[in-house]
């Protein structure tokens, strides 16, 4: 079963889409975080936070924060399919860089129809991940919710492959850019410098040195697991 074509305006969408992508580092999520993630004012937040628990596609708990219920998740679900899709063909299809496609993408995605989206998916191969390793949901709301480790967590010496990058600056996505630290790339911890100082990498053979913030942003997986 597909998820259903949505009435919801870009507005109801953009909120759906922030409290499921806060959800996933931790819930129920807070208004204030909500306000950050939106650039909105707290004030703002808490109105449209009760006229969409009012619909029923969230759960507000007072003094803790909200939760999206069934419909809200699966609304979600259904424009970051959007999203991802169309950063991918804009990324493999039209020649885009990867630190320009987030706005273009957002752009698109509540002008751009199911069929559309679908026929692109088709078109891309049926993919499962954006060109930042995020993965896309399905057309029927599932999507990968595997815990990866943080390039960050790891020890000197170890070596794993890039999966995901957590990042949307252009300007910090054309720095690990030019390290080649994108997803699938081979990368070992050299050093870490204490007090979440610089980290030092072997970036596909090659050395590179980022922040430990960044480094956190970066998920991270064995060759044999896959994604």
């Amino acid at each position: 079963m597909h998820i259903p074509e949505s009435n919801y305006t870009p507005v109801v969408e953009d909120y759906l889409k922030a409290v499921w992508m806060l959800q996933q580092v931790e819930a129920p999520v807070s208004t204030s975080r909500i306000a950050e993630r939106l650039g909105l004012t707290s004030a703002a937040v808490t109105a449209m936070v009760k006229r969409l628990a009012e619909q029923e596609l969230l759960r507000h708990e007072p003094y803790y924060g909200v939760r999206l219920t069934a419909p809200g998740e699966m609304a979600a679900l259904r424009i970051i399919r959007r999203h991802r899709v169309l950063e991918l063909f804009l990324v493999e299809k039209l020649g885009y860089e990867w630190d320009r496609v987030h706005d273009e993408a957002e752009r698109l995605e509540h002008a751009a129809s199911d069929e559309l989206i679908e026929r692109l998916a088709r078109l891309l191969g049926e993919p499962e991940r954006d060109p930042h390793g995020s993965a896309i949901p399905t057309a029927t709301g599932e999507v990968d919710r595997s815990a990866y480790p943080a390039l960050g967590d790891l020890a000197p010496g170890e070596t794993r492959c890039v999966l995901e990058v957590q990042v949307q600056e252009p300007e910090q996505l054309r720095y690990l850019g030019s390290l080649n630290l994108r997803p699938g790339a081979e990368v070992e911890v050299v050093d870490k410098s204490p007090f979440e100082g610089p980290v030092s990498l072997s970036v596909n053979g090659e050395r590179a040195v980022i922040s430990h913030s960044l480094a956190q942003r970066i998920r991270v997986r064995t060759p044999r697991e896959g994604g």
